[in-house]
Parts: C-alpha cells; sequence; structure tokens
C-alpha cells in the first residue's frame, strides 16, 4: 500500500517537474528537508551557483524521487515547499491544480512580468520588499536574500531577486503587486503592466478592455474597491479604483449621514452606532470631506485614526480608508507591528492620513513635551478620529492623549481672554457601539458616565439613532443548564484536592470549582511564599490546576480536562531534572506526595474521561444548538464565543473530530488573542487575519473566539451568534450581538455551570436599556446645560490626571539602595542574589551576570532581533523556573523574571512583586564593552 502510493506521489512530481522548475527556490527548500543526504545537498548547492536555480530545481527533484524512500518522504517535501513560500509547487505535487483559465492567466501575468523586467527593475526596491512582506508575497527568507543583493550588487539586481520570488506565488499574486506599485507611488510601472494610461481618471481603469504587451494578452476588468481585489484571488489581474478625483465616491446611507452631519460642520462629535452599521465608512466620508475642505482653502490636513489594538491598523488601512482616499490622498499606517520601521514624525509629515495604534501618538505627544527627541503637537493634526471611543476613560492611552487636548482648550481660552495667538486643536470624532454605563445601577449614574466620556472626547453631542430604529430581527434566547446527575470524573479531582486540603492543613473557602475557591487559593499561596511555607505553596499551586481542570470538565469535553492536568504535572517533572538527566534536582516530600498522588488516580480519571454518558450538559446544548442551525440554514455562518484560548482551542479540536459536524459541513477555527498575559501561546495578527480571510472565503464558516473578536475586528456578517459559558458587560453583548448582521440570524446563550452567565445576560439587558434611556436624556438636555456639564467634567479630568500624575511620580521614585535589595527563590527560599548584582539591558532585561550566579538551564531556544533565547534557567535546587537565557550580542547573559522571586528590602519582603517596575530600586546599565572585555581576556587566557 506504501510503495503504491510511493509511485504515484513519483508520477505526479514527475510529470510537473517541467513546471516544479520554476516554482522551487532551491536554496530554502533544502534548508528543510532531512532525508536528502548532505552530500547530495552540496552538489545541488553547487549546481544552483554554476547552472542556476532551474538546473538546480532538476537536481533536486531528482534526489526526492530517489529509492528508496524513508516513511514520510512525500510529506516532508510538501511541508518544505510550503514552509520555503513554494506553495504554488506543493499544490501541484498534491494534485490540487487550478482551472485551466486560472493557470493560463497565471502564466500570463508571470510572462508579463518577464517581457517588462527591463522596466520594472528600476521599482524602489526596498520599499517595495516591505510591502511584499507584509502582503506575504515573499517570506522573511526572501526577504533578506533580496536586501543583501541590494546592499551587494545594488538596487537593480535586488528588483530582479524580488521579481523572481513573487512570480513563483499562488495565483492572486499579480493583483497584489499592482496594489503595491499604487501604495509605494510607482505609478508609471502601474500603467506599463495594466496598459493603461496615467492620465486615465486617477487610476480608474477601463471596463472589460483586453490589452496586448508585446504579445502576452491580459484581460482587466473594474471592480468597486481594493477590499474587492482581495475577494477575487483566482482572477489575479483584477483592478479595483472608483475613487474619482472630481466627484465624491462615497455614498452613505440616509441614517450614516444623519449621524455624521455635525461632524461636517467641523464640530466634536460621537458617532454611536451598532457592530456592522457603518461607523467606520461614515469616518472615511467624514476625513475625506475633512481633506477637501482644507485644500479648498488653501489649509493642510493631517487625519490621525487612532485604535486600540494592533489589528485593526491594518484593517482600516486596507479595507475602508485606502480604497477611498487614495490616489487623491497620501495614507500610511503606522504600529508596533509595522515593517516600515521610520520615523512616526516623517511619516505624518509625508502623508494626509496616518492610521496608528493610540500609543505611539501618545509617545510622539510625549517626546515634544520633554524636549529629549522630535516629537509631534496635537497642532500638527486637523482631525482625530478615536476608534472604540468608549474606552476614552481614567487611566486609558485614549484619555492620555485628550487629557492634553483639553489642558490647550483651557489654556487657549486664557489666550483668547488676554487676546493673544491661540494653538490650533484638531477636530475630535468618536467611534463606538456602546459607550456603556460603568457599573451604573441608576440612570442618573449612566448619564453621568455617557457624560464623562462626551467631556473628555471634547464631543459637542453624542450623535445616534432612536431605539427602535437600531433593533434587529435576531432571535436570542438562553439556554440554561442543569446539573449532571452524576459527574464521577468532578468527584475524583475534589476526591484529590481535598487530599491536598489534608495534607496541607488547609480550610477551603467557597466551593471546589468556583471563582471564590479560585480566590482563596491565590491568596493562600501568596501568603505562603511571602512566609516561606514551601509545602502551603506547592499545595495551593496544584489546587488552583486542579480547580481549573475541574471548571474545564464543566465547560469541555473530560479529555481535554485531563491533557490539561497531565502536560501540567510532565512539565513539573521536568522541572525536577536537568536536560540531561544526570542530576535530579530536589524533591520534597510535599512534591512527592502531590506527584504520587496523581498519578494513583490518573488511570481512574483516564478511564472516565472516556465514558460519553458523564460529559456535561452544556457541551451537549452547544452540540445540538450548532448541528440545528447548521441542518436548516442553506448558508450557515456563525461564531461562537468563550471564555478563554485555552477552551476555544479545545472546542475547535472537538468540533473538527466529531463526524455529525463533518457530515453537515461544518468547518471550524480558533481566533484568539495576541496578548502574551495567558499561558497559552498567542495568536499573531497574520494568523488571525489568515483565518479571518478563510471565514470570510467560505473556507471556514464557524469560529470559536474569545473576546479578541467581539470589539474592532472586521468579520463578515453571521446568521448564528452564540455565546458559551462566557458573557462580558454591556458593551461586549452590544458587540457581539452586533456579529449577527444577516437577516434572520440568531443569538443564543449556553450556560455553563458556576458560570452565571444567564443571570449575567439579564443584567446587560437592564442595562443595555438603560443606556438607551441615559442616551436620550443626553440628548434631550438643552444646549446650555449640556455645555455646563461638559465644562465641569473636563476640569475634573484635569485635576484627576494631575492627581494620578503625582502618585506616578511618587510611585516611579526608587531612591532604595540596590545593596539592600535581595532575592530569594519562590521555590525553596534560596538566596539568589542582591540588587547590586542586577543589570538592565535596553530598559527591558534584567540580567545577572555575575561570576557568583549558579543557575541550571533547560532547552529551549528563540531568536529575536540582537539576542537571542537559548532555554530556561531554573533554580539547581529546587527546578523553581527563575527566567530565561539570553545571548545578547554574543554575551550569554542570563536574564531574571521578577515574578519567580521573593523580594527582600531592608529584610521586610514585598507583598506583591509581579514585574520589574514593582522594585523600588535603580540597577545600573549593562556594560556591554566592559563584560566584552572580560569575556576576551579569559578567552586569551584559555587560548595560552
Amino acid at each position: 500500500m506504501a510503495a503504491d502510493s510511493d509511485e504515484m506521489h513519483e508520477r505526479l512530481i514527475k510529470s510537473f517537474q517541467p513546471r516544479l522548475r520554476n516554482l522551487i527556490a532551491v536554496q530554502q527548500v533544502l534548508d528543510l528537508l532531512d532525508f536528502v543526504t548532505p552530500d547530495q545537498k552540496e552538489r545541488i548547492r553547487q549546481k544552483n551557483t554554476n547552472e542556476g536555480n532551474r538546473a538546480a530545481a532538476d537536481a533536486l527533484v531528482t534526489a526526492v524521487i530517489q529509492k528508496p524512500h524513508q516513511a514520510g518522504w512525500f510529506r516532508a517535501f510538501v511541508d518544505a515547499l510550503e514552509g520555503s513560500g513554494c506553495g504554488y509547487a506543493a499544490d501541484y505535487i498534491q494534485n490540487k491544480i487550478p482551472e485551466p483559465e486560472v493557470e493560463t492567466e497565471n502564466d500570463n501575468c508571470v510572462r508579463l512580468i518577464q517581457i517588462l523586467s527591463p522596466s520594472l527593475v528600476d521599482m524602489k526596491v526596498a520599499e517595495v520588499r516591505v510591502h511584499c512582506l507584509s502582503q506575504e508575497l515573499i517570506t522573511q527568507d526572501d526577504s533578506e536574500i533580496i536586501a543583501a543583493a541590494t546592499r551587494n550588487h545594488g538596487a537593480k539586481t535586488g528588483a530582479r531577486e524580488l521579481l523572481g520570488r513573487i512570480v513563483r506565488g499562488r495565483p492572486g499574486w499579480f493583483s497584489k503587486f499592482l496594489s503595491i506599485l499604487l501604495e509605494t507611488q510607482h505609478t508609471k510601472l502601474y500603467y506599463e503592466l495594466t496598459g493603461g494610461s496615467p492620465d486615465c481618471d486617477n487610476g480608474a481603469a477601463i471596463s472589460g478592455r483586453e490589452t496586448y504587451v508585446r504579445g502576452v494578452s491580459v484581460l482587466f476588468g473594474t471592480v468597486s474597491n481594493t477590499a474587492e481585489l482581495a475577494q477575487h484571488p483566482a482572477t489575479g489581474t483584477r483592478l479595483s479604483w472608483t475613487v474619482d478625483g472630481e466627484a465624491d465616491d462615497i455614498t452613505l446611507r440616509d441614517y450614516q449621514m444623519k449621524v455624521v452631519r455635525p461632524a461636517l460642520e467641523g464640530k466634536n462629535i460621537i458617532i454611536c452606532l451598532p457592530t456592522g452599521w457603518g461607523k467606520t465608512r461614515a469616518a472615511v466620508y467624514v476625513a475625506k470631506k475633512h481633506l477637501d475642505s482644507r485644500k479648498a482653502a488653501g489649509q493642510t490636513g493631517k487625519v490621525a485614526v487612532l485604535v486600540n489594538k494592533i489589528p485593526l491598523v491594518e484593517q482600516h488601512y486596507s479595507a475602508e480608508f485606502l480604497p477611498f482616499l487614495k490616489p487623491m490622498y497620501k495614507v500610511e499606517r503606522v504600529s508596533g507591528a509595522s515593517q516600515l520601521k521610520i520615523s512616526f514624525v516623517d511619516t505624518l509629515r509625508k502623508n494626509d492620513v496616518i492610521i496608528c495604534t493610540a500609543q505611539i501618538l501618545e509617545n510622539y505627544l510625549d517626546r515634544s513635551r520633554t524636549g529629549e527627541d522630535e516629537g509631534v503637537n496635537l497642532s500638527d493634526l486637523s482631525l482625530i478620529i478615536v476608534d472604540e471611543c468608549h474606552h476614552t476613560q481614567k487611566e486609558g492611552v485614549y484619555n492620555e492623549i485628550m487629557v492634553r487636548y483639553l489642558k490647550q482648550k483651557i489654556k487657549n481660552a486664557k489666550l483668547k481672554k488676554e487676546q493673544k495667538p491661540t494653538v490650533p486643536l484638531p477636530q475630535i470624532l468618536g467611534l463606538t457601539a456602546s459607550p456603556g454605563v460603568g457599573g451604573a445601577t441608576k440612570l442618573d449614574k449612566a448619564v453621568e458616565h455617557i457624560l464623562r466620556i462626551c467631556a473628555n472626547l471634547d464631543a459637542s453631542k453624542i450623535m445616534t439613532l432612536p431605539p427602535d430604529q437600531l433593533k434587529r430581527d435576531s432571535k436570542k434566547t438562553v439556554k440554561p443548564v442543569e446539573d449532571r446527575k452524576e459527574d464521577p470524573f468532578g468527584d475524583v479531582i475534589k476526591k484529590i484536592m481535598n487530599a491536598i486540603h489534608y495534607h496541607a492543613q488547609l480550610k477551603p473557602n467557597g466551593d471546589l470549582g468556583s471563582q471564590i475557591y479560585e480566590q482563596w487559593v491565590v491568596q493562600m499561596e501568596r501568603k505562603a511564599v511571602l512566609e516561606g511555607d514551601h509545602k502551603v505553596r506547592a499545595c495551593a499551586e496544584h489546587l488552583r490546576q486542579y480547580n481549573e481542570g475541574l471548571g474545564l470538565s464543566n465547560t469541555i469535553r473530560m479529555w481535554d480536562a485531563l491533557n490539561f492536568l497531565n502536560k501540567y504535572h510532565e512539565e513539573e517533572m521536568k522541572n525536577k531534572t536537568t536536560p540531561d538527566e544526570e542530576q535530579v534536582i530536589q524533591i520534597t516530600d510535599t512534591e512527592r506526595f502531590l506527584f504520587n498522588l496523581f498519578k494513583e488516580y490518573k488511570e481512574e480519571l483516564h478511564k472516565l474521561a472516556n465514558n460519553p454518558d458523564y460529559e456535561n450538559k452544556s457541551l451537549s446544548i452547544l452540540r445540538t444548538k450548532i448541528l440545528q442551525e447548521f441542518s436548516t440554514r442553506q448558508d450557515a455562518r456563525g461564531i461562537v464565543f468563550t471564555k478563554t484560548r485555552r477552551v476555544a482551542i479545545a472546542l475547535t479540536q472537538w468540533i473538527q473530530e466529531n463526524p455529525k459536524f463533518a457530515d453537515l459541513d461544518v468547518k471550524a477555527a480558533y481566533v484568539i488573542g495576541g496578548g502574551d498575559q495567558s499561558v497559552v501561546k498567542p495568536m499573531t495578527a497574520a494568523e488571525q487575519k489568515d483565518v479571518l480571510t478563510k471565514f470570510r472565503s467560505g473556507e471556514v464558516n464557524l469560529l470559536i473566539a474569545t473576546s479578541v473578536a467581539e470589539e474592532g475586528l472586521d468579520i463578515p456578517k453571521c446568521n448564528v451568534v452564540i455565546r458559551y459559558g462566557h458573557v462580558g458587560n454591556e458593551i461586549s453583548m452590544i458587540q457581539t450581538e452586533g456579529r449577527g448582521r444577516a437577516e434572520d440570524s440568531t443569538y443564543t446563550v449556553v450556560d455553563v455551570k458556576d458560570s452565571g452567565v444567564a443571570e449575567k445576560e439579564c443584567v446587560n439587558e437592564y442595562r443595555k436599556d438603560m443606556m438607551n434611556k441615559a442616551i436620550d436624556k443626553i440628548g434631550a438636555l438643552k444646549q446650555d446645560a449640556y455645555d455646563k456639564k461638559i465644562q465641569e467634567f473636563q476640569i475634573q479630568a484635569i485635576m484627576e490626571y494631575r492627581l494620578r500624575m503625582k502618585m506616578k511620580q511618587k510611585e516611579d521614585i526608587k531612591n532604595e539602595d540596590p545593596s539592600e535589595v535581595k532575592f530569594s527563590c519562590r521555590g525553596c527560599s534560596q538566596e539568589v542574589c542582591t540588587g547590586e548584582d542586577i543589570e538592565v539591558i535596553e530598559d527591558i532585561h534584567r540580567v545577572n551576570v555575575t561570576p557568583q550566579f549558579r543557575w541550571e538551564r533547560t532547552k529551549r531556544k528563540d531568536s529575536l532581533l540582537d539576542y537571542e533565547t537559548n532555554g530556561y534557567i531554573v533554580c539547581g535546587k529546587c527546578g523553581q523556573r527563575w527566567g530565561s537565557m539570553m545571548y545578547f550580542r554574543g554575551i550569554q547573559c542570563p536574564s531574571l523574571h521578577v515574578k519567580n522571586f521573593v523580594v527582600a528590602i531592608s529584610g521586610k519582603n514585598m507583598p506583591k512583586c509581579s514585574k520589574w517596575t514593582d522594585v523600588p530600586a535603580r540597577f545600573s546599565a549593562f556594560d556591554y564593552v566592559a563584560h566584552a572585555d572580560q569575556l576576551v581576556e579569559s578567552s586569551d587566557e584559555e587560548d595560552a
């Protein structure tokens, strides 16, 4: 059977060899193949150097299909192709052949690039390379090779490398490349490829025109906007521009026009519309009209679009502002994840619209204040659009920016009275689906909460629609859950927990598995660490894991809960052994008791987890609901919201492994957050984007998501929305409801034991009603009364800000002597070092490079910019993790994480120290030159 399969794979590879030689990047693929011998690799690399990539690709294919085959050779070859950016080649050898017309059109596009390469090599290769990497037309390795070619042999050589690599992509690369040429101001090259004229309607393509370029025929058609371009990856050459230099091309609905009208008059407002009602499109319209009016008046317009999450930067840029504002206006995006690592000040100076995370703008506003570096001022901007503006309160970054605005507004009023020139301030436009009620239980407090947000944004009014116009037809149901008649799996976990209570002589507070119990355990653990009671500390840590396992068994499969507990114990056991397994780190009697306790009951838990009769009722309700929706709808598309990343991943696996879901063509994928607060690996922005793209295309039709999908992310309309065991506040509920934008959509809340979601949903409905009444009440205020309240709250906001700053300044005063700061192991109380031994790298990493510092290391490696981490460092006595091993510019630096230590100052333990900023002492900066000299001297002594 395996031989037949190998023969079939060989035939496929041989039949497509003429095409593969053009699609394989030999050097990168070789690096990922482990079944090709080193001698073969060397010969193939030599051929690549002497005869070129095509000849080397033939040699590589010959080596791959050479017999005898190792087990899994074909899968390894496919993975190597995918991993090296040769996905189109991987498609062919897996017989995933494109339609003939798609294949022909893609070949024509490749030929077109080859014909016009003498012109294309004049591109600004560095800028185009960055955009190609961002659009995933090339890999990181490709980018580095192109950069090296440019650096060593010139821009034209780099451009040839870039062109040779993008044409290997899957169909659809050509349309992306055209967009990149437009974005990077290569208008002439763009028109050479499209056959158009620079005089043709500011980039509007001529519908249905077939262009012949030196014998190559390519059909170009007109579509509505660049967002549509992404939806036609197969054609690969459809242009997508409707921006007209004279006429307004953004059409708003009547209700959108109604809410933006005051903004068009230059007033500061908040637009409050539900998710999916076009707030962002309305903001684009306001931005365009604002820039148009400034231009007509001979004034410079600068628009800043502020968001609170990095993925939203790219989303607003690609889907909204770029398609509708270019080519008339220059649009750019900046975030911590941006490939363009250039000055924000220069970016602002060169562009009309900047989309960025609010923190970046705040950083540069602060630089301008301190004068330590080139910064920006609010007066440099003429319009600020604040997305998800309900976050403009308390200590949020939006509020930091707006307090600067309010302070200048008050100064301007004083300057005006003194008949002195005032400082211009930008217009403010806030966007939100719901301002919420801020935890209010009475209408007056809800009104106050919303007025404070209006005051913080200096909004003259909040624009929304009457509640009856905002109602949707979605059917909302709450599914309560009954207790299981039998829960032997949970009973065994509780039995283990009670045994631990007895061992440590603990008297628990709250029911096992409850939030109250969780809080009690955390308090016990913190107290034990401070007191050096390692028996209670170890027991409390294990109790926390069992409590989470109990909660998981009530939410997902018992099997998933058991896997979680099993993985925890395996990791704990690994921490008790050095990498070479020659030395077993000390295990206390309590730790031995805890390990043996789990080992004693593990088999029983395993048997119970395999019995479907004991599964929780919530999972059964969820299964029934999903099957019902997907069996009764022709085109079902849904989102299941849940509380944690672990549950989202487990639910996705559960659906993917269940044949009943497969029979109804339910295709699930998860979307989770990108932060590192959780022990579960976060999702990158690119991974989130990939899943949402598949959801948009229908390749995925059921998303399992954490709260990351509630706010902001551009998720296509759904007809099935389910809240599973998790309900947030009224803002979260309104945003979740807004995901069900399709007609005849349903919204279901599925309760989970001890979650209380059914009761919370009722509370949220009450708060939502209160919020709408509060907005109505604010709208009924006379302008004088409204303005007076706004002024009061603005003065109060400034006073509160000043108080916070004074408190922060006190906290930032780090006047403790580092020699008085002592660090002890959290696991065994062993003294580790003092503050005198700690040095700081780049204001981030606290390292101890003193020869007296002793530690053990576990295996693990991550490469970063100027440094790489190579394993964790742990206590050689008890195995407690202390931090990670860094190599900073060639120097080995043990980097410490303060949360893993007990910190004492002048002999007194600090009650809470979870981050380095909690330590009230300043440590010396890392002296790289001094340490490097010591390293060289010691090396010379060894050589001698």
